[in-house]
């Protein structure tokens, strides 16, 4: 659904209710024991629109249906106080509505004015959980944090692929009813089918359907405060800095600030896709169990040393996340001030250089659990992934402080494929030699892996232009930093003489700096090491407008997303290959 011409809704009640009725017939004769894919859905999704011989511009309507008709059996085995409806804004009346909104959403103020607050009023007399927002991180950290186990969403078809896909993809059951046209205000849809949807009956029985949602969860649980400090344990003691009552470091012994900096660090947020991904591969190695029905109680009982090597991974993630923020002077990371920031350069440099030893102890540590081999294996594809990291980084800021800031697109990707891939071939890596030798997988995972990480990195360029606002919260950061991206690069290819003079001057061009004004507390910061100035960004995005960046980096995913499926697709065991195509479709989807 990556275009929007395929993402229209039928105009005709009579032809959806038809598109609707060829989903659910299809659904019935499908398999339930695996989650259908985007790949899948489409296929089904098409099928339909040629029997009914209706036009492609339906497709991503069709595919909602198809993947609602899957699901419904599996969000009927979810009780209703752990079903998340998610409804959007532009139901409202917004000529009257006096609702505000907060960092969840619309703060519904139950009027009764608009459908908006009679379709809420509606499922939470069930039970339910509403949240009015669009579709975004919030509903994935909803359910990862454990507070719902299935989603019911209403929104237009460009939200829905934005919230709903990465969940259906993780095998969370869903359904969803689009909006019928993207208007963003005063929208309308089919209301007697959005309280059907409501309705569907609580039919209690195993959710049969293979899910990735208890893996999920385990991988973010070993970083809430009570079980990070199980699994890594304090050396220094003393309270944390959360218990400090308000004070600090200054509520700290100064010979335990580092551990507290550093537990406080791993604590703050993070996708944790890296531990996720050891988990995963650890248990589709050893019977997928945790994927199953009885998945909850499995990952409970996976062990200490698997978590910890796991935890590693993602350790040695932060800490290149520290020594990042300082080399770009990043304003925020999870949404709060980087730690450069908020307590100084050189504590910073030391707290990221605590967490790679931290990685290492962890590692080291368990090799009573799992022999000295496993453990001097897993390190030392540790110590390949950090090397060729700092690699990778180190290119970078050569060309961030070159005069000649000339790159080529090949030269961009061979910088991604050293910063982005290797941290994933190493959890993989990692998951995989905890069960056992893993020498075979070593050339199809290094393949996957490298497609896997380009294309991420491809998509956090893409994203950098598009008001992310989870993370660092200003348009153009890369281009702020003086980050050499893959954007640059096909800029730099595609446009005339004129248009290359005129981005290379941009790029040596000083300006005022740049105010944020969406600090912590409503504080404005001075941005001290940006030289360029908001109409430089602007000139920027003219020009790689003019270039088609945008439009030939979307294509390059895509590329990239196809080879890391074609390669899963000749991987056994048939659960490591359902991981590696869930892990393309997820990391992978915009």
């Amino acid at each position: 659904m990556g275009e929007n011409r395929i993402k229209r809704a039928p105009e005709e009640r009579a032809v959806r209710q038809q598109i609707r009725d060829g989903a659910i017939r299809l659904a019935s004769r499908l398999d339930k024991s695996e989650p259908l894919d985007r790949v899948e859905i489409e296929r089904h999704a098409r099928s339909i629109l040629a029997e009914l011989d209706q036009p492609e511009t339906y497709l991503g309507w069709a595919m909602v249906a198809v993947g609602s008709a899957f699901w419904r059996d599996q969000v009927a085995r979810i009780p209703y106080h752990r079903r998340l409806l998610l409804l959007p804004h532009c139901l409202r009346n917004a000529e009257k509505c006096p609702a505000e909104y907060n960092e969840l959403g619309l703060i519904c103020q139950d009027c009764g004015a608009c459908e908006l607050s009679e379709l809420r009023a509606y499922a939470q007399q069930k039970g339910y959980r509403v949240l009015i927002a669009e579709g975004s991180p919030i509903v994935m950290q909803i359910i990862i944090e454990g507070h719902a186990d299935s989603l019911l969403g209403v929104s237009c078809l460009n939200v829905l692929e934005k919230s709903l896909e990465k969940i259906i993809a993780a095998g969370i059951p869903s359904m969803a009813v689009p909006l019928l046209a993207a208007t963003c205000r005063n929208s309308r849809t089919d209301l007697d089918w959005v309280r059907e949807m409501i309705d569907t009956p609580y039919l209690p029985a195993p959710v049969q359907t293979r899910t990735h949602m208890h893996l999920l969860r385990c991988a973010a649980r070993m970083f809430d405060p009570e079980e990070l400090d199980r699994l890594v344990p304090r050396s220094r003691g003393g309270p944390s800095i959360a218990e400090g009552n308000g004070q600090g470091l200054a509520s700290i012994e100064p010979i335990a600030s580092t551990e507290a900096l550093a537990h406080d660090f791993l604590a703050r947020g993070g996708k944790h896709a890296r531990p996720f991904v050891t988990l995963a591969a650890y248990d589709a190695m050893t019977g997928g169990s945790g994927t199953r029905a009885d998945g909850a109680r499995h990952v409970t009982r996976l062990p200490d040393a698997v978590k910890r090597v796991a935890l590693a991974i993602e350790v040695f993630h932060k800490a290149s996340l520290v020594h990042d923020d300082i080399e770009d002077d990043d304003l925020f990371r999870y949404g709060q001030p980087t730690l450069h920031r908020e307590y100084g350069t050189s504590t910073a440099i030391n707290v990221g250089d605590y967490l790679i030893g931290l990685g290492y102890r962890l590692v080291a540590g368990q090799q009573e659990d799992l022999g000295a081999n496993v453990v001097a294996d897993i390190l030392a594809r540790l110590a390949e992934a950090h090397t060729k990291l700092c690699e990778g980084q180190g290119a970078e800021l050569a060309w961030r402080d070159a005069t000649d800031k000339s790159l080529t697109p090949l030269d961009a990707l061979k910088i991604y494929a050293l910063k982005t891939a290797p941290a994933f071939e190493a959890a993989l890596y990692a998951g995989l030699r905890l069960v056992g030798p893993a020498e075979k997988y070593h050339r199809p995972t290094a393949q996957y892996t490298r497609h896997l990480g380009v294309a991420f990195q491809i998509l956090n360029d893409l994203d950098d232009w598009q008001s992310s606002r989870t993370n660092k919260r200003i348009d153009g950061t890369d281009v702020l930093g003086r980050r050499p991206t893959l954007l640059w690069a096909l800029a730099i290819a595609n446009l005339d003489a004129d248009g290359r003079r005129q981005l290379q001057t941009l790029a040596g061009k000083k300006g005022p700096g740049l105010i944020c004004r969406d600090g912590p507390k409503g504080a404005s910061q001075k941005l001290n090491l940006v030289p360029f100035s908001s109409a430089t960004i602007r000139e920027v995005r003219r020009l790689y407008q003019r270039g088609g960046v945008y439009q030939e980096a979307a294509e390059l995913v895509a590329k990239h997303h196809q080879r890391a499926r074609e390669v899963a697709d000749r991987i056994q065991p048939a659960e490591l290959k359902h991981l590696l195509h869930y892990l393309a479709d997820s990391m992978l989807q915009r």
